[in-house]
């Protein structure tokens, strides 16, 4: 597939290790693509489940994927300050589909004051068992959380108040907000 253009809109799917499709949202408005990153943002934007379940999300949210990387960032711009979600996944694949990736369960979020939360370690250590992850998973997403603290704490990339406020621009000239 072309490499997906600035003001174009693309889907992302979300999968689990044993090849199911675990999320999806429909549309996603890409503000920028490189070699190795896509960045994009979705605001109201449809979300199924696995089960069928359906929603809508509430607030603009950006989202930064990377090549090289295991795990992806949603920073959700809300009333109540910015938040992060980050989900420790393997590097995104662009098809003719969708951005597409493989998620790994644990989680990161970041709270408006800075608080960190390493989240599903339950959930992950309950499915390594059950589609048997291989030992090299579990040490390059141990790496990856490492490096997604580091960003965390140096306010780099999508942790950077200049990131959000230069992407939500775009966004906004882009969609006409």
């Amino acid at each position: 597939m072309q490499i997906p253009r600035e003001g174009d809109y693309v889907a992302i799917q979300s999968y689990k290790h044993d090849g199911h499709l675990h999320r999806t949202w429909r549309e996603t408005m890409v503000l920028k693509t490189s070699e190795n990153e896509i960045i994009g943002c979705n605001e109201n934007t449809l979300v199924t489940e696995a089960d069928g379940r359906r929603w809508v999300t509430r607030e603009p949210a950006l989202v930064y994927f990377h090549k090289k990387y295991w795990f992806n960032i949603i920073t959700m711009i809300r009333e109540s300050g910015v938040s992060y979600y980050c989900n420790l996944a393997t590097p995104f694949a662009l098809d003719k589909e969708a951005i597409k990736y493989i998620d790994y369960d644990l989680d990161v979020k970041v709270f408006p004051d800075g608080e960190k939360r390493l989240l599903d370690v339950d959930e992950y250590a309950a499915h390594s068992k059950m589609w048997n992850y291989p030992p090299e998973i579990d040490t390059i997403l141990h790496d990856n959380v490492d490096v997604l603290i580091d960003w965390i704490d140096k306010g780099k990339g999508p942790f950077s108040q200049a990131y959000v406020d230069l992407w939500m621009q775009r966004y906004k000239e882009l969609s006409h907000h």
